[in-house]
């Protein structure tokens, strides 16, 4: 018999096609709550997941089989993996299979939101513009020069790293510990990154730790010329401080493709005009899209044969 995989969320549907080819697949569910489980759940060995998607003690005791929770992306703040590791569950994730991907669109939002690009799609759609003499936007201070903080350098951060120097930026960060063996500078606290950047950049993995990292306190380090840009998940930022700072001045504006309470946004940040908002897409690029699926299937294959993970998650 083929082994019981439960995908929680839908999954891509050629990736749906090649797991049903392997695995007895059941889901996807319409909640992540132990009433929701389909048929069958009592055979599940693995789980497939996101990590914005709760995988709490109580749907984990309810599969009674379950030795692996694999996350389709990189983000595994949605698993209680205190209970796992009790249970000897195993964790898994994509690793940076996305890094290049989320990365690029990291920088898209940065030149967005420092170069007003949004704004100057609606300026000539409707039909303001009227040639550079009469009217025109304000002029921007641009990339060149300025200041990029990077809140997190792992393996996106990194990559943002690398995009953003040919800009002509300085780059500095805030991480758990000091990378001695990278040219950037280092920055031992947010706040104090926060107030050296002129655009300040959160690539730092969500954790309980980190929920709110990026407060009022933080905003207002920033200062009324800097920019916030998030690429990592919605609860490193105190939505509410966010939405104050942006309304007051506090900070100049903000790019931001996650959210605490995904799918909802905040009607406070859709009125504004200096903000940036994209419905998390920075990973949706065919190549990372493809390396997400490789892996997790490849991660499949070795659980099932006894052998190592390829991108364990340490519990």
């Amino acid at each position: 018999m083929k082994p019981t995989i439960l995908m929680v969320p839908r999954m891509p549907e050629a990736l749906i096609r090649e797991l049903s080819s392997r695995y007895d697949l059941i889901g996807p569910m319409e909640r992540s709550a132990p009433e929701f489980l389909p048929e069958g759940k009592e055979r599940a060995e693995a789980v497939l997941t996101i990590g914005t998607q709760k995988t709490d003690a109580a749907l984990i005791d309810a599969l009674p089989k379950l030795r692996l929770i694999a996350c389709y992306g990189t983000g595994i703040e949605g698993v209680d993996g205190a209970h796992a590791k009790a249970r000897g569950v195993q964790l898994s994730n994509a690793a940076d299979t996305n890094a290049a991907s989320v990365a690029e669109f990291a920088m898209g939002l940065i030149l967005a939101i420092a170069r007003q690009i949004p704004q100057g799609d609606a300026f000539v759609r409707a039909g303001r513009w009227k040639g550079n003499t009469i009217e025109r936007m304000p002029i921007v201070r641009g990339l060149a020069g300025s200041r990029v903080g990077i809140y997190g350098l792992g393996a996106i951060g990194g990559r943002i790293a690398q995009l953003a120097a040919p800009f002509g930026v300085e780059i500095g960060y805030h991480n758990r510990s000091r990378r001695p063996e990278l040219p950037y500078a280092y920055h031992d606290s947010l706040a104090g990154l926060a107030e050296w950047a002129d655009v300040l950049v959160v690539a730092v993995r969500a954790s309980s730790e980190n929920r709110h990292a990026v407060n009022a306190e933080v905003m207002k380090a920033l200062g009324p010329g800097g920019y916030l840009v998030n690429i990592s998940r919605g609860i490193a930022i105190d939505e509410t401080a966010l939405c104050e700072a942006l309304e007051t001045g506090v900070i100049a504006g903000a790019a931001l493709d996650v959210y605490e309470h995904e799918p909802l946004v905040p009607d406070r940040l859709k009125a504004l005009q200096n903000v940036v908002l994209t419905p998390h897409i920075a990973a949706f690029s065919e190549s990372a899209q493809k390396a997400q699926q490789k892996l997790l299937l490849a991660n499949l294959e070795a659980f099932f044969a006894g052998r190592p993970l390829l991108s364990p998650v340490v519990l």
